[in-house]
C-alpha cells in the first residue's frame, strides 16, 4: 500500500515536526542537566527536567518512532529497502528503548529526589541527552544525504521492465 503524494507529504511533515520537537526537548533536558551540574538550584532544575522529560520527551520519542515507521512503510522508501532507512529505524528503536527503560525511571527519580539526586545520576542527566542529541543529528544527516543505496538489488526482471517501460515512452 502506498500513500498518494498529498498524504505522503502530510505524514512526512508530521514526522519532521515531531522529530524537531524531540530534538528541541532533548536540548532542553541537556540544558537542565548541565545547569544542575554547574551548581544551579537542584530543587528547581531536577523536578523541571523530570516534568519536561516525562511529559514531552517520552511521548515524543514514541510518536516519532511510530510516525517514522508508518512513513517508511507507506512510501516508496520502504522500511528495509534502503540502508539509510534501516539504520535510522535501528537507531530510533534503540533510542526509544533507552528512553522508555532507562531514562524515564531516572527522570522520575530526579523529580522525586531533586537535591538528593546522587552525583552519578546527575552526570547521567547530562550524558543521556548528549548521546540522544548526537544520535538525532546522525539520523537527520542520514535523512538528508540518504547514503549507502539499497539493502539489496531489485530483481533483474524488475530492472528490465522498468527500463523497457521508460524506453517505450
Amino acid at each position: 500500500m502506498r500513500l498518494p503524494p498529498r498524504w505522503r507529504k502530510l505524514v512526512l511533515t508530521v514526522h519532521v515536526i515531531t522529530a524537531v520537537g524531540w530534538l528541541g526537548v532533548d536540548l532542553v533536558l541537556l540544558t537542565f542537566g548541565i545547569s544542575g551540574l554547574a551548581g544551579a538550584d537542584p530543587e528547581l532544575v531536577y523536578p523541571a527536567q523530570s516534568y519536561i522529560g516525562r511529559l514531552l520527551f517520552t511521548p515524543l520519542s514514541l510518536l516519532v518512532w511510530l510516525i517514522g515507521v508508518v512513513n517508511a512503510m507507506l512510501t516508496p522508501w520502504g522500511l528495509v529497502r534502503h540502508w539509510w532507512v534501516l539504520i535510522k529505524l535501528l537507531v530510533t528503536t534503540l533510542m526509544l528503548g533507552l528512553v522508555l527503560f532507562l531514562l524515564y525511571p531516572s527522570l522520575a527519580d530526579a523529580g522525586t529526589l531533586a537535591g538528593d539526586l546522587p552525583r552519578r545520576d546527575r552526570i547521567n542527566m547530562v550524558v543521556a541527552p548528549s548521546v540522544s542529541t548526537s544520535l538525532l543529528i546522525f539520523a537527520t544527516v542520514l535523512s538528508t544525504y540518504k547514503p549507502w543505496g539499497r539493502t539489496r538489488k531489485p530483481p533483474v526482471t524488475a530492472v528490465r521492465s522498468a527500463t523497457t517501460s521508460r524506453s517505450a515512452v
